[in-house]
This record gives structure tokens, sequence and C-alpha cells, in this order.
């Protein structure tokens, strides 16, 4: 699929997750990928390698459930501090290209904009602090709150009740299939896949979604 054809003058209510979407994900793939298995290897005096290999199990074990990005669960898990450790490497939490521009022309055309993300609280407030993005947000939650992940209808049923946006004028925008999937069953008229969730990895636009590798694509 090519350049979505998203009708804005249609649209009343935009949901964005964060991770990748909005934030680059390169700082999520290096923190779990390489900083904390090297410190996970440290701790258990093992190489990195092994160390790797057996956090990646781990991750996949927990994917699609609250623990995925549970940083209090992953603390626990590993023995490590995990929002210590994420605070340390803070400096490589990035906005993608064009966002602000993006969120801000949301405001000035009057959209009410929410952050919808699976992230942590702690992690949300995280990024926050760092990227200063919150300010274009009416409203902001997390799977936490909800009790489930954005991969289950009933994220989204307690999100709805939550935030009052109406299905049928809202577009919902993510880097995750599976959420797109979910959000679409949900019956969210205009889904959008956000492509190159990390500026270092190759992660091109969706066959199964409308998809965008750049927020101007969206600005017209």
């Amino acid at each position: 699929m090519n350049k979505p054809p998203i009708p804005l003058d249609e649209i009343e209510y935009v949901l964005l997750d964060m991770d990748g979407t909005l934030l680059d994900k390169y700082f999520d793939d290096y923190f779990w990928e390489h900083l904390l298995p090297e410190k996970y290897a440290e701790k258990k005096n093992i190489t990195f390698g092994r160390a790797r290999e057996d956090l990646l199990g781990l991750y996949k074990t927990h994917e699609g459930t609250l623990n995925w990005t549970d940083i209090d669960f992953w603390s626990q898990e590993v023995e490590i501090d995990i929002p210590a450790l994420k605070e340390q490497v803070r400096h490589l939490i990035e906005v993608h290209p064009h966002v602000e521009d993006f969120l801000g022309m949301l405001r000035r055309r009057n959209k009410k904009v929410f952050l919808v993300t699976n992230a942590h609280y702690k992690v949300l407030d995280l990024k926050l602090r760092k990227t200063l993005i919150g300010r274009f947000f009416d409203d902001a939650v997390t799977s936490f709150e909800m009790g489930y992940p954005k991969e289950m209808l009933e994220f989204w049923e307690k999100v709805q009740k939550r935030l009052g946006f109406e299905k049928e004028r809202s577009l919902f925008i993510d880097d995750t299939a599976a959420v797109l999937q979910t959000a679409r069953r949900f019956g969210i008229k205009y889904i959008v896949y956000k492509a190159y969730a990390s500026s270092r990895a190759e992660k091109g636009r969706s066959q199964d979604f409308p998809s965008i590798g750049d927020f101007r694509e969206l600005m017209g």
C-alpha cells in the first residue's frame, strides 16, 4: 500500500502510539538487545552472547502480555534496576523527524489527540520529560491503566470509555501490525502503519495497512 488516503477533515480524534511511531525505536532496541544483555552478562558472569540469547528467549515468553513492557517486572526478573539503567541512556531518546510538525498541525486544526501506549508509566514519564511532546496531547493512556495490552480488544473497549472517541471519526497510527489488526477489528475507521520504526533498522512499509515512513506524508 502507498500513501494513505486520510481525509483529515473527516477525522476528529487522532490516537497515536509512542515507541517506534512518534519516537525512534533505536533507544528501545539498543536498551533491550545490547545494554541490558551487557549488564546481565556482567551480573551472571557469562558471555554477552549467552546473556543476549537467554534474555531474548525471556522476552519472547512474555511478548503480547502486560509483562512485556513492565519494567518493574523485568527489574525483578533480571535483578537489575531497569528504570535507573534507562535513565543512564536517556540521551538516546529521540523524536522521529517531523513528528512535532504533525502534532502541531493537529492542534491547530482542533483535533482531539491522544497518546495510547503499551509502555510502562515510568517509561512514559521518562520519555515525555526528555522529548516534551506531552504538550500536544489531550490525554495519554497506558496499557497498565487499562489492565490489557493494545493487542487485546479489551484494551480498546476500556480506552473508548475513558477517552470518548468515535470509531468512525478516528485515526490510529502504530508501528506494530498485531496492534493495528486489533484496532481494526474493534472498528477504528482509519488505520495507518508507521514504517521505519527505528532509524538504525530496516522495517519497510506494510502490505496490509496504509503506511507512512514520515509524518509529512499526512500533512499534505
